[in-house]
């Protein structure tokens, strides 16, 4: 495996950190991975994930998005939206540098925003959803005793997995007015779901209104008693496997 640290500008002019994950050969398809709320490029997941799938000779670009990890911007200044332009402005890099990406793949509430660029990145073929939400609003309840502040202050410092970050009016306006279901009924691309029905953090319903919602082609598969962020190394691999098996009629 290669693995190789790089960089692109983001949607909004910010320098964004990136790792290119790729089998020693020639890959048959180029992978995107969006991490989940508040995470990184290097969460355990992201990194075995894809490190795992080079192994099954695709090449995966994993970044971190505006304001988080190594990237620059303010994180405060980013909302639901932001992450989806993101996305598209990565997956614009890799068409120029390497390969537009046949696959995209996303972890909780990076899982929603792949669902929502799908539609603006046509070289995909096949999407992956992990632990994802339904809705990105569903976000919120991540922080539900401060939205009485925010709405009355207009931000609010919030803790979540341990950090502090500070959330603004504009990132709650956003994530309500966000219309995943039609974007899901319209992807016209392959699709597997995976969820963990003892998933805590997102309820398996979710899983199950994505699924009902698109159209074939659509897989799911159960995580079994994997946690939210696949902290377990056999939960990752496994994922990792799946998704290779799985996408392999699509982007090969």
């Amino acid at each position: 495996m290669i693995s190789e640290r790089t960089d692109f500008v983001g949607a909004y002019g910010q320098k964004l950190a990136a790792r290119l994950d790729a089998p020693s050969g020639e890959p048959q398809a180029f992978a995107l991975f969006a991490h989940c709320f508040t995470c990184g490029k290097d969460i355990f997941a992201a990194s075995r994930i894809a490190q795992a799938l080079t192994s099954h000779h695709i090449a995966v670009l994993r970044f971190d998005f505006t304001g988080l990890g190594a990237s620059e911007g303010e994180f405060a200044n980013t909302n639901f939206s932001s992450n989806v332009a993101d996305l598209i402005a990565a997956a614009d890099h890799m068409r120029q540098v390497y390969r537009a990406p046949a696959l995209i793949i996303g972890h909780s509430l990076g899982g929603a925003a792949v669902l929502s660029a799908a539609a603006d990145i046509p070289e995909v073929r096949a999407i992956v959803t992990i632990a994802a939400p339904s809705d990105p609003s569903h976000v919120i309840g991540l922080f539900r005793d401060k939205i009485g502040e925010i709405e009355v202050n207009g931000e609010a410092e919030v803790q979540l997995s341990g950090r502090r970050f500070r959330i603004k009016h504009q990132f709650l306006q956003d994530a309500r007015e966000q219309q995943l279901n039609h974007k899901i009924a319209h992807l016209r691309k392959a699709l597997l779901v995976m969820h963990a029905p003892r998933d805590t953090t997102v309820d398996i319903s979710n899983a199950m209104h994505i699924f009902t919602a698109a159209k074939h082609s659509k897989s799911f598969i159960s995580l079994d008693d994997a946690d939210h962020l696949l902290t377990r190394k056999q939960d990752a691999t496994y994922v990792a496997n799946m998704i290779a098996a799985w996408s392999h009629r699509y982007v090969s």
